[in-house]
C-alpha cells in the first residue's frame, strides 16, 4: 500500500482551521493575515483552536509582514509566542529568520528552536527568500527542523517544481520538504510527480463576501470581504493526493 502524503492547510482563522479538519487535512498551520504572508494569530484564536482541533496544530511564529530580518523586540515577541504555544499544548511551530545578507540567521533561529523544545518545528518560506537555498538548507537541517516549506523560490510551487526537486535531492531524507503556494486539487498531482515533495501545503480558500448591508464608500483601503478555507476544497485536495499516492504505488 502506498504511503499517505500529508496535507497541511494554512488556516487564517479558527473557521478555516475547523474547515481544514472537516475536509480531511492531516495538519493545520494556524495564522492570520494570510494576504500578507501570514502572522502569528491571537491568544484567543490559538486557545479555541487547541480546544477544538483533533489534528496536529502548528502555529506560525511571525510578528509582522515584510522581510525576515528581525530586531531584538521582534525576537522577544517570537520567543513569548512560542512559550504561549507550549502552554496551550500546541503540537508545533513554524518559524524562520534571515540576516541582512539573506542567510539563515542561525543565532535567532537557534534560540527560537531551543525555546520550542518538545514541539515540532517547520522552517517557513523565509527559506525561499534566502540568498542561496542550498546553503540555507544545510543551516535549516543543522537547526534540527523537521521540515521546510518551499515554493522553490517562485511565486507558486508549480513554477518552482524543479527547484523543489533539487531541494528534495539535497535533503536526502534528512528533513521533509513541503511544497506550498499556489497548490490546488487540479495541479497537486503534477507538482508532486515533478517535485517529489514529501508534504503538500495549501490554504484551500475562497472569497467570502460580507453580508453587511452598509459599507462606507470612503474606506477604499478596507475591503469588507475576506478569504476562508472551504471544506470541499480540502476534500478535493485530499482525494487528489490519495489518488496520486495510489497510482504511484502501483507503478
Amino acid at each position: 500500500m502506498s504511503a499517505r502524503i500529508p496535507l497541511e492547510i494554512a488556516a487564517g482563522s479558527l473557521a478555516s482551521a475547523l474547515a481544514a479538519q472537516a475536509g480531511g487535512a492531516d495538519r493545520v498551520e494556524l495564522c492570520e493575515n494570510l494576504g500578507e504572508g501570514g502572522c502569528t494569530p491571537s491568544w484567543g484564536t490559538l486557545a479555541m483552536a487547541r480546544d477544538r482541533l483533533r489534528v496536529p496544530l502548528y502555529v506560525l511564529i511571525r510578528p509582522r509582514a515584510g522581510d525576515f530580518l528581525y530586531d531584538a523586540l521582534e525576537c522577544e515577541t517570537m520567543q513569548r509566542d512560542i512559550e504561549a504555544c507550549l502552554k496551550l499544548g500546541c503540537d508545533g511551530v513554524v518559524l524562520g529568520a534571515l540576516d541582512a545578507d539573506g542567510d539563515v540567521d542561525t543565532a535567532v533561529c537557534g534560540a527560537l528552536v531551543a525555546t520550542a523544545a518538545g514541539l515540532g518545528v517547520t522552517f517557513h518560506r523565509a527559506f525561499d527568500a534566502a540568498r542561496d537555498r542550498a546553503t540555507a538548507l544545510e543551516a535549516v537541517v543543522a537547526l534540527g527542523c523537521e521540515r521546510v516549506l518551499t515554493s522553490g523560490g517562485q511565486a507558486g510551487a508549480p513554477l518552482g517544481a524543479a527547484a523543489i526537486a533539487d531541494t528534495v535531492a539535497r535533503a536526502a531524507g534528512r528533513i521533509r520538504v513541503m511544497a506550498g503556494a499556489g497548490i490546488n486539487a487540479g495541479n497537486v498531482a503534477a507538482l508532486l510527480r515533478d517535485s517529489h515533495a514529501d508534504d503538500a501545503h495549501a490554504s484551500a480558500s475562497a472569497p467570502r463576501v460580507s453580508t453587511m448591508r452598509f459599507h462606507n464608500p470612503s474606506l477604499q483601503g478596507l475591503a469588507p470581504d475576506w478569504r476562508q478555507t472551504e471544506v470541499e476544497q480540502v476534500r478535493a485536495l485530499r482525494l487528489a493526493l490519495d489518488r496520486f499516492a495510489a497510482e504511484a504505488g502501483s507503478v
